[in-house]
């Protein structure tokens, strides 16, 4: 059987909502991920035989399969095909998951797992109108706000405001050491525009901010519950961005024969269902049912990119899995670089391919929770 490697990984930077990308639109952003992959793997795009691209709100200049729009706007052959998916926020990483399998099938030689959002051009819940448009029937399952989901998971492993801010600061102070380091190798130069309209390159993501004021973030209202009653603001969640990522999965047989050297092998790909009103705690049985699948223990990872859509997911997450913290997220995570939803998922994994090799680590592991009660997870090795 094929044994799905990764060659290339790549993303650009995250911008703020509103901010860089502003007038790009999400298919061209999307585009040039694509082509500087193939640039950057030096893989011809007419050797890519599928690319299955992550997009949450697929409406608008997101619809119409974004994944295909992507391919012919990067200068592909027409004859590379695309299909568009969504597992929510865990979609790109879900891609990542089918590229691989399509490899390991024997069904691909060369695929690409991507993802797309711009959550400027395409606001999130543009395509389906806010909660209130879902099946009344579901009220069964009480699927609440994300935010209140995050508030749920703090009182449950009793977390503390001062815990959620506190997390919230050490993940700028590692993004903005990272970026000043020059050590997110991942990231595509892309153009974009500053303020006053001129057009500018960006090397790092815009929502790192490398100063803080700790009295600030404390004096920030809670977003979903009354004061004194919540931890959950602005400051402890992850930022709204726009921005794309793109992962090469190759065969390593044939890769090998073609003179390219793979970066690491899949040890685990999970998807999982939870509590759908709790929602985002799906990424501890997601973390070991993937832990189990490898045959390792958390002790056994050097690398840990788990999505901090809410700064109490992670703490929650690190509490339960009794993990080491230096471990999780050492170069920052979306509190800090933003979550540009279907984008994410790729992003992350291209930064812990990169953090792995600049750190000399081995094995790393990606978990997202995801709306609805879901949660993917990715364990890989380094080659």
């Amino acid at each position: 059987m094929p044994q799905a490697v990764v060659i290339e990984a790549v993303r650009t930077p995250f911008g703020r909502k509103g901010s860089a990308f502003r007038e790009t639109r999400p298919d061209s952003l999307l585009a040039g991920a694509l082509a500087g992959l193939c640039q950057r793997s030096k893989v011809a795009p007419a050797k890519i035989e599928d690319v299955v691209t992550g997009c949450v709100t697929q409406a608008g200049e997101q619809g119409a399969n974004v994944g295909r729009l992507a391919v012919l706007l990067a200068g592909f052959p027409v004859a590379v095909p695309a299909v568009t998916l969504n597992r929510m926020c865990g979609s790109s990483q879900q891609a990542i998951h089918f590229a691989a399998q399509q490899v390991a099938a024997g069904d691909a030689q060369y695929s690409i797992g991507a993802g797309v959002e711009h959550m400027t051009r395409a606001p999130m819940f543009s395509d389906v109108g806010g909660l209130d448009r879902l099946n009344p029937e579901l009220a069964k399952f009480n699927l609440i706000h994300q935010g209140e989901s995050a508030e749920r998971m703090a009182e449950k492993y009793r977390i503390t405001r001062t815990d959620v801010d506190e997390f919230s600061m050490e993940s700028h102070r590692r993004a903005s050491a990272a970026a000043r380091e020059k050590r997110n190798r991942e990231i595509l130069p892309t153009l974009g525009l500053d303020v006053a309209g001129i057009q500018v390159t960006l090397t790092r993501d815009e929502g790192i901010r490398d100063t803080l004021d700790a009295a600030k973030i404390a004096s920030l209202p809670t977003v979903f519950r009354p004061a004194g009653n919540g931890v959950v603001t602005a400051a402890n969640s992850s930022q709204i961005s726009d921005g794309a990522a793109a992962v090469l999965i190759a065969d390593r047989e044939v890769a090998g024969s073609e003179g390219l050297r793979p970066r690491a092998r899949f040890l685990a790909r999970v998807a999982v269902g939870d509590d759908p009103t709790l929602q985002l705690a799906g990424v501890v049985p997601a973390t070991i049912k993937a832990l189990k699948r490898a045959g390792l223990a958390i002790d056994d990872l050097d690398w840990v990119e788990i999505n901090e859509a809410f700064a109490s997911v992670v703490l929650a997450w690190t509490r339960e899995l009794k993990a080491n913290p230096e471990k999780v997220n050492p170069w920052g995570g979306a509190i800090a670089h933003g979550h540009p939803l279907g984008a994410t998922g790729a992003g992350l994994f291209a930064k812990m391919l990169v953090g792995l090799e600049t750190t000399g680590g081995t094995l790393g592991l990606q978990t997202m929770c995801i709306g609805h009660g879901m949660a993917t997870a990715t364990i890989i090795e380094r080659i």
